[in-house]
C-alpha cells in the first residue's frame, strides 16, 4: 500500500464515493476518520448510501477520492487520490460487528476491494 495514501488518511476530510459506470452515475460522501484500510480493502460504515447500493447488482465497479492538503502532493502541498475497486455490502459479520461497535448508527458496511490506487496530485 503506498504510504503517501496512509499518510493521507491519517487527515480528516471527505471521501467521495462515485458508482462509475451507472447513468446517472451515483456520488455519496463520507468521513476519512470513518474509513478502516484492512487486507486490501476499505470497510466505509454506512447508514445511507442507498444510490450506490441501488447500482452495485448491475455494475459493482467504484471509484472512492482521497485527499489531504496537509500532505505534500506532486506539486507541492495537498496530496490526492483516486482508488479503484469493487464494492458489496454486508450487515453481518466480523467486519460489519467491528464497524457497528464503533459507529452504532451502522446499518451496512460498505467493503471495496482495491484494484488500483492512483495518486492525482
Amino acid at each position: 500500500m503506498n504510504e503517501k495514501f496512509l499518510e493521507v488518511l491519517q487527515h480528516e476530510g471527505p471521501v467521495t464515493i462515485v458508482t462509475v459506470n451507472a447513468h446517472p452515475a451515483s456520488v455519496v460522501s463520507t468521513w476519512m476518520s470513518y474509513v478502516t484500510v484492512q487486507d486490501g480493502k476499505l470497510l466505509i460504515p454506512a447508514a445511507g448510501m442507498h444510490s450506490i447500493e441501488g447500482d452495485l447488482p448491475t455494475d459493482d465497479q467504484l471509484v472512492v477520492t482521497f485527499g489531504s492538503k496537509a500532505v505534500i502532493g506532486t506539486v507541492g502541498p495537498g496530496a490526492g487520490f483516486y482508488v479503484y475497486g469493487t464494492g458489496a455490502f454486508i450487515d453481518q459479520g466480523p467486519d460489519f460487528d467491528a464497524k457497528q461497535a464503533e459507529f452504532p448508527w451502522v446499518t451496512r458496511v460498505l467493503v471495496v476491494t482495491i484494484d488500483k490506487i492512483e495518486q492525482k496530485i
